[in-house]
């Protein structure tokens, strides 16, 4: 595992303790969330582990190694929103058949679910009604296969000092499956008040 992830023994060390979902689930949380202040990133787990940081991406790719030292299978999953929404990236996980996920995020809704879900559309569908946009539109419209890392192996993807956006690309271009029809977002009901306040709450506020 060392000669394959090239990391460090405080690295691997820090990380093999994290050997249960809600021990990466709470490793993620405790991790500040990267607003990108000057550029864009997409960060290898090093320098997300360095820099005490991270977004979605770079949590889930984190979370995915994680996983992978402790010798258990993980993926990532793309979701994809109309364009006036931030897409999502989960790490997905399974537990005795029954799938959960890390999410890294910084609002209250899109987090960690328990691996009681029978197949990876229930997962999005329970992160569907929350997702919403500052008008209260629903944005979230599809998700992906769950993708595998281990490809990029060969790329030093977990150690490399640049941006990951080959990952990020990748992602971006495998298929995607709707999760709703036209007549359905035609029917769309916007997020209340109440919903759309619940919706503004975040975790880390921008200094």
């Amino acid at each position: 595992m060392y000669n394959l992830y090239n990391l460090t023994k405080e690295e691997m060390n820090i990380l093999k303790k994290l050997n249960t979902p809600k021990k990466v689930q709470d490793f993620i949380d405790k991790l500040k969330i990267n607003f990108e202040e000057h550029k864009e990133t997409c960060m290898s787990p090093r320098q997300v582990l360095k820099k005490r940081k991270c977004h979605c991406i770079e949590g889930a790719m984190l979370a995915y190694l994680i996983f992978k030292i402790n010798k258990k299978e993980a993926w990532l999953v793309d979701l994809k929103t109309t364009k006036e929404d931030f897409e999502h990236v989960i790490c997905v996980f399974k537990k005795d058949g029954y799938w959960g996920c890390i999410s890294k995020s910084n609002h209250a809704a899109h987090r960690y679910r328990e691996p009681v879900y029978r197949d990876i559309r229930e997962i999005v569908m329970s992160i569907f009604h929350e997702y919403i946009d500052n008008k209260g539109r629903k944005t979230l419209r599809s998700f992906s296969n769950p993708i595998g890392l281990d490809r990029f192996n060969k790329k030093n993807w977990v150690t490399d000092e640049k941006n990951l956006w080959y990952i990020h690309d990748y992602l971006d271009e495998v298929k995607h499956f709707p999760i709703l029809n036209k007549k359905q977002i035609a029917g769309l009901r916007r997020a209340d008040k109440i919903e759309r306040k619940v919706g503004r709450v975040t975790e880390w506020k921008r200094r």
